[in-house]
């Protein structure tokens, strides 16, 4: 039996506690934490959960009985939270983004080492049927070498979105858009293709004067003999969020969708449906995840730590690799230069001071509320 704390109870941690209690022969939460303990009582009145309630993170450190600590507080303070539970012995689960910086998520690797616990940055949508049968027909090679790689991470917020107190600053949020939505799909498309050898980028923000980060931006990465394009917004209506990547012999994507074109004796395509056929027949025999989102992410830390490992399927250094992207991507619009890629700890971006020290405040933030009201709905994003 895993004993598991929650840090932050605001919206995101109800898709956590809902995973959690999917399993109550194998976990347990027993203390909720929140700098407003009002909402933490709330949660666990509303899931029916028997727990201590705690308003610091520091009073649950010394707590021998926890075993897991899952944090879904602002990002802020996302690094400093899993480094101090990683030192008092605790395993740690962190929503994303990991960290704020490069320089925080290597210091979160190096407690994770130092302590011999596991640390997992939340990137759910890998534990998705759709998702993972697409990365595993891109591996298989049967549509050709990628050539170009879509990410349209679209999202949409209203205006006051950007009111609640922590939200619309590089201090606490850490970013905009980029960082907090478009974060789901760049772990996607780093996990599908890796890092790549320079991006180009242009921040901006078109809807939202309440807020200094960007609420929209549109980036060009080069793999080399492939680019990929990477549009995050919180301005598109309908939320129409998509992988698509373009194969030397197909067109593949997620949400599924197959096309294959030959080449006519003058160049012009026609619709190779023998090989739609056999992409087909390839993707349908992929298995189906057993567990989605969140709760799947969560079965495998389970299973990870009842197996005696401490390598889940999603990883620190995943995690440090979407930063890694995403500190790019800023670096390059904020720069107005290509970025190549790795950065170095010599890189003004490597750290959160290098990072606010350029990045572009478009506004400044203009209101500070503490609650928008965390019973009504969010938006998780797209299913595929």
């Amino acid at each position: 039996m895993i004993r598991v704390a929650i840090v932050g109870l605001g919206n995101i941690s109800a898709a956590h506690i809902e995973a959690w209690k999917t399993f109550p022969d194998r976990a347990q939460i027993v203390a909720m934490v929140d700098i407003i303990p009002e909402k933490a009582r709330a949660r666990a009145e509303e899931y029916g959960i028997d727990c201590d309630i705690y308003d610091d993170h520091h009073q649950i450190l010394d707590r021998r009985d926890i075993d897991l600590v899952d944090i879904c507080t602002p990002p802020y303070v996302h690094a400093e939270i899993s480094i101090n539970a990683l030192r008092a012995g605790k395993h740690v689960i962190c929503e994303k983004p990991m960290a704020a910086s490069l320089e925080e998520c290597d210091a979160v690797l190096a407690a994770a080492r130092e302590s011999g616990r596991l640390f997992s940055s939340i990137a759910q949508n890998r534990f998705r049927t759709s998702i993972a049968r697409l990365k595993a027909v891109l591996d298989s090679g049967i549509c050709g070498p990628v050539k170009h790689f879509a990410v349209d991470s679209l999202w949409w917020r209203g205006h006051c979105y950007y009111d609640l107190w922590w939200r619309g600053t590089w201090e606490k949020e850490g970013g905009g858009c980029t960082l907090n939505h478009a974060v789901h799909h760049i772990d996607m498309l780093g996990w599908m293709m890796g890092l790549p050898d320079t991006v180009t980028s242009v921040l901006t923000n078109v809807s939202h004067d309440n807020a200094e980060i960007e609420d929209l931006s549109v980036s060009v990465l080069s793999y080399g003999n492939a680019l990929a394009t990477v549009t995050a917004s919180v301005v598109h209506h309908g939320e129409e969020q998509q992988l698509v990547v373009q194969c030397a012999d197909a067109r593949i994507s997620a949400p599924w969708k197959i096309y294959a074109s030959g080449s006519l004796p003058n160049g012009f395509p026609y619709e190779d449906k023998e090989k739609e056929t056999e992409i087909q027949a390839l993707y349908e025999t992929l298995p189906e995840v057993r567990y989605e989102g969140h709760t799947g992410q969560i079965d495998d830390v389970l299973r990870t730590l009842e197996e005696g490992r401490l390598v889940p399927a999603i990883t620190g250094e995943d995690g440090r690799r979407t930063i890694e992207l995403i500190t790019a991507i800023y670096k390059a619009g904020a720069t107005k230069t290509p970025v190549s890629l790795p950065l170095t700890k010599e890189d003004p971006f490597y750290t959160v001071e290098g990072i606010r020290a350029s990045a572009p405040h478009f506004y400044e933030k203009s209101a500070s509320v503490v609650d928008l009201g965390s019973d009504t709905a969010i938006t998780l994003g797209s299913k595929y």
